[in-house]
């Protein structure tokens, strides 16, 4: 198959759902590499906390877009567009399959469809975060629901409501009205995987005490030097920020393993919810001893052109 008709592959769903494992298996059956579309995951050293695959378990397949930003940087949606599609065409040229994955949605959506992304203005920005900081959310999200009532209903964190007031101040348009009908850019097959709720609550408290145990407490220490304080997206992921209360004497080891464990389902839960609105998503039970066999259908019949 021509390098350019080579499709793209995406393994979604929420955070402890196995992606990881069936993108691995997907790229030794096809001859493909993986593309990280988990925006904690671009963060060096944020390796336990974030469920990174260990380099030595990566049975020798690529992945791009990990580990390319320091604990005090941001990027943004549309520059991972464009390093995904790079990204994308490189593994294509070179006569691979691209694989996406990841469980952040609209990282997902930027790589594999047709997405406008508004531009940016760094004052705009910084006035609207000090307003964050000073005022808190609430007051923030009240103004959003007066000009963009569809976005003010889909985000709730402090960092996407400050971008969805930056792009309506921009251009007068509301966020939302840059988030178009679902197409893709080429042949995509987006797999997604899902299974018990009760079992995928059990993954995820067994995770955490896994990572606790592995020494999350200490990367977190390690981190604080390089700047995790200072990074506005680094220091609130997932565990990080719970246990940097524990570091600071505001919390303890088992109150903060409890609230990551908690905070954990309402991530996946919320992943769940966005990659569901989705109806190109077909979905495979996480459990099902058939489950990288009938991927590797789905992505045999993208290769034959049946997919759209």
């Amino acid at each position: 198959m021509p390098a350019a008709a080579l499709p793209l592959v995406a393994v979604v769903g929420p955070t402890g759902s196995g992606k990881s494992e069936l993108a691995l298996q997907l790229a030794e059956r096809f001859g493909g590499e993986a593309i990280n579309a988990d925006s904690m995951q671009f963060y060096r050293g944020m390796d336990i906390g974030t469920a990174k695959l260990p380099m030595a378990e990566r049975r020798g397949i690529a992945h791009h877009l990990m580990d390319f930003l320091n604990v005090r940087e941001d990027t943004t949606v549309a520059a991972f567009q464009t390093m995904a599609r790079d990204a994308i065409a490189d593994i294509r040229s070179r006569g691979k399959l691209p694989i996406v994955v990841g469980g952040s949605g609209l990282y997902v959506r930027a790589a594999v469809d047709v997405l406008e992304f508004p531009g940016t203005d760094a004052a705009v920005r910084a006035r609207l975060e000090a307003e964050l900081d000073a005022g808190g959310l609430a007051a923030l999200a009240a103004r959003l629901l007066l000009v963009d009532p569809v976005s003010a209903a889909r985000i709730g964190d402090g960092k996407r409501v400050v971008r969805a007031l930056e792009v309506f101040e921009l251009t007068g348009r509301p966020f939302s009205s840059f988030m178009p009908a679902r197409e893709y850019v080429s042949p995509t097959v987006q797999i997604g995987l899902n299974g018990d709720r009760a079992e995928l609550h059990q993954r995820l408290a067994a995770r955490v005490h896994t990572m606790v145990e592995g020494g999350l407490q200490e990367e977190v220490e390690r981190l604080i030097p390089q700047g995790l304080r200072e990074g506005r997206t680094a220091q609130k992921a997932l565990g990080y920020q719970q246990f940097l209360r524990v570091i600071d004497g505001a919390s303890t080891v088992a109150r903060a393993s409890e609230e990551t464990i908690t905070a954990t389902r309402q991530f996946a839960r919320r992943q769940i919810t966005w990659f569901r609105a989705d109806p190109r998503v077909q979905w495979l039970d996480w459990s099902a001893p058939t489950l990288t066999a009938s991927a590797a259908a789905m992505v045999a019949r993208v290769h034959d052109g049946e997919a759209r």
